[in-house]
């Protein structure tokens, strides 16, 4: 096996030096899902308690159930009074104004948890689909090792400090946050964009809304999710996405020691993250982009092709010409599944580089006996 680059040929495109960030943020860590590069990360694989940013776990197994035909929106879910004395009254954290007795649905009760972050609201969803809190820890878990999350792990289902059982890293919850947007786009934005919600009484009969914590809905275009933390041991954090002009930023920020500072830095960064960087659309979904040589297979080379919409981002103002080349240890030895991930495509600019994946654009199955032969025969007489 050698390695094998192949010259791809580019349009010019226009994108100074890498940009820097100068943020107050302990943690930090922002990724450009066109194109799949992160473009600021800062102690961004480091453990840290998630206070209610684990919410989007337990939001995630709840679209997962939904999106599968196992969990019905409409169904109805019962505030056990045990569970409303726990999680009632200033000593609870944030609050959906449940009452003990009251049905649910499990729709509301995703708008309490998402939207106002309600502690109430998310052991009540849990209880309701998994019978347990301890069951549904369970299935956090599982999910988490799903999507790969190696360096996180849940002991409840709302952050609240638990000496350490429940542990996350930035990087963890933007793989957490993309594969809610990307896989679950429906409930996605059904859910994480609705900017207040209503639901309990005042003592005097006043109906309570409360606004969706996002600190940037109002302050950056486009942003639509995701979640806030805070409790004293954790700091204030957040996780949050905005999409504009066709490219999607998710951003992890951590142990801020402010509300005001969680706003500023969350602006700051998303900002720099559109105006500091330019994206540069490289190959459509399914578009070949090159072929590979295959070894001893039904095929003599394979389609390299796009496995999404293919964009690098570089800094904005890169004055020079991109050249690309796609990377591949070669030839391919057959069998090979369509879709499987056999290439890099090696963008670079001024210096800059970005590496995105390239598919098999369809089956190669092992050669027969016959075509062995006649491949064989072929190399005898320096004809292959």
């Amino acid at each position: 096996m050698r390695l094998s680059l192949l010259p791809i040929a580019l349009l010019p495109a226009a994108a100074l030096a890498s940009p820097s960030f100068d943020g107050a943020a302990p943690i930090a860590y922002l990724i450009d899902l066109s194109s799949g590069q992160v473009l600021y990360e800062k102690d961004a694989d480091r453990q840290i308690p998630p206070a209610s940013m684990a919410k989007m776990m337990t939001t995630h197994v709840a679209f997962e159930l939904i999106d599968a035909g196992k969990l019905d929106e409409d169904k109805m879910c019962r505030v056990r009074p045990e569970t409303w004395r726990e999680w009632s009254g200033p000593q609870a954290g944030s609050t959906m104004f449940l009452s003990p007795g009251e049905e649910v649905s499990v729709e509301n009760l995703l708008y309490g948890v998402v939207t106002v972050s309600g502690n109430d609201a998310t052991m009540v969803l849990a209880e309701c689909i998994s019978g347990t809190v301890e069951a549904f820890v369970d299935r956090m878990n599982a999910a988490g090792d799903a999507l790969g999350l190696e360096d996180s792990r849940f002991g409840n289902p709302v952050g609240w400090p638990d000496e350490g059982a429940t542990l996350v890293t930035a990087r963890d919850l933007a793989t957490l946050a993309r594969s809610t947007i990307e896989d679950h786009p429906d409930l996605y934005r059904k859910y994480y964009g609705k900017p207040d919600f209503t639901w309990g009484e005042t003592q005097g009969g006043q109906p309570i809304t409360q606004p969706n914590r996002n600190p940037l809905f109002g302050k950056v275009p486009g942003a639509d999710g995701l979640k806030t933390g805070h409790t004293e041991e954790a700091g204030y954090g957040f996780t949050g996405s905005a999409e504009r002009d066709g490219r999607r930023l998710i951003m992890v920020i951590a142990g801020l020691d402010s509300y005001g500072a969680r706003v500023s830095e969350s602006v700051a960064l998303m900002e720099w993250g559109f105006n500091a960087w330019d994206t540069m659309p490289l190959f459509a979904e399914g578009a070949e982009v090159a072929r590979a040589r295959v070894q001893l297979g039904s095929a003599d080379s394979v389609a390299l092709v796009a496995p999404r919409d293919l964009a690098a981002s570089f800094p904005a103002g890169l004055a020079a010409d991109p050249s690309a080349k796609v990377r591949y240890a070669g030839p391919l030895k057959a069998p090979i599944a369509k879709g499987e991930k056999v290439a890099e495509l090696v963008v670079t600019v001024d210096g800059e580089q970005a590496v995105l994946p390239l598919v098999a654009g369809a089956d190669v199955e092992e050669a027969g006996f016959f075509r062995r032969a006649l491949i064989g025969l072929k190399q005898l007489f320096g004809m292959a």
